[in-house]
Order: structure tokens, then C-alpha cells, then sequence
């Protein structure tokens, strides 16, 4: 029986390949990006810790997005029940499954899922033009701050801020409904 497009709540049994799927998908999109004297590709472009630490917040929600029961991607999103303003925290499509619409469709039903939300907001690297692109054109997102050496994300922890490590983030938002 064909499934189609759907989102799969994590469960501990596929983390670890959730993890690594992420980090190679993140990287993969730096080192098109990038030139390799820009990108250490031994590293990581987003570390375990990271990934982890938003799959253990209670006010996370961690999904697979699969295609009839083929894992394509992976959605964390953060939610705040109390302002209603949520976050998309971490989404990754496989680099063998882009351009077939798979981001678009699990966003649509991450707004189906959360009709509630007010607003939602993310981040993305200046050089992910990838990322850019789906956000503003086709997630209709809209670019609401640079952040930089000279304007840090004050929810940045202080020694990434020292660190400079990515020295330009995009933030943006997509208001779902006005709040009065």
C-alpha cells in the first residue's frame, strides 16, 4: 500500500542514523557552497551535540520525513505553546533525494501538524544559497536579520559568538497570523 509523503515521529531506534544523515546532508551543502579552502571537510558542519541537543528539548518535536517507508529527510521543529512563535530547528533532506519536492511537502504538513503557530523562524548560514532559495521562494519565508560579528544571534552561546566560526547567519521568520 503506497504511503506518499509523510512525517514519522523519531524514535531511539533510527537516532543515530538520523544524526549521521543530518551531518552528511549539512556538509554536503557546505562543500557545494564552499570552496575547500573555506570548509575544514574533516569537520563537521553540524556537530552531534548540536543534533542532539535539540532532539533531548522537551519543546522539540523530531520527525523523519519519509516517502513510502523511505527515509528522505529529517524536521525538528521547537515549539512554544505559550507565544505560539515556533521554530524550525534543524531540516535535511537527503543529497540523493533533492529537487523532488520532498522539503516543500514536509513543511506543508509541519503547518498542518501546528495550525496554532503564529510564527515560525529559522537560520541558515550566509553561504547555504540552497537554503536561501527554499526558504524566501518556496517556503515564503522572509528575511528578517543578518547575523554577524558585528550583530550576534543573542540566543548564540558565548564561545561560538568568540569562536567566529560561521561568521554570517540569515535569520527568517514566516508570520502565519497577525497577533493583536
Amino acid at each position: 500500500m503506497m504511503k506518499g509523503i509523510y512525517l514519522e515521529k523519531l524514535k531511539e531506534e533510527y537516532r543515530e542514523q538520523f544524526i549521521l544523515d543530518n551531518q552528511y546532508a549539512f556538509k554536503y551543502g557546505a562543500i557545494t557552497e564552499l570552496k575547500e579552502n573555506e570548509l575544514d571537510i574533516d569537520g563537521e558542519i553540524i556537530s552531534r551535540e548540536t543534533i542532539n541537543s535539540s532532539i533531548d528539548d522537551v519543546d522539540c518535536d523530531t520527525y523523519r520525513i519519509m516517502d513510502n517507508d523511505k527515509c528522505v529527510g529529517g524536521i525538528i521543529v521547537k515549539i512554544n505553546k505559550e507565544t505560539k512563535r515556533n521554530a524550525l530547528e534543524i531540516l535535511y533532506i537527503n543529497p540523493n533525494c533533492h529537487n523532488k519536492g520532498y522539503g516543500q511537502k514536509a513543511w506543508k504538513l509541519i503547518e498542518k501538524i501546528y495550525p496554532e503557530t503564529n510564527v515560525w523562524e529559522t537560520c541558515t548560514p550566509y553561504f547555504e544559497r540552497r537554503n536561501i532559495h527554499f526558504y524566501v521562494n518556496r517556503l515564503k519565508f522572509h528575511i528578517v536579520e543578518y547575523y554577524n560579528s558585528k550583530n550576534p544571534d543573542p540566543n548564540m552561546p558565548d564561545d561560538y559568538k568568540e569562536s567566529n566560526e560561521f561568521d554570517g547567519m540569515f535569520k527568517f521568520e514566516k508570520v502565519m497570523r497577525e497577533v493583536k
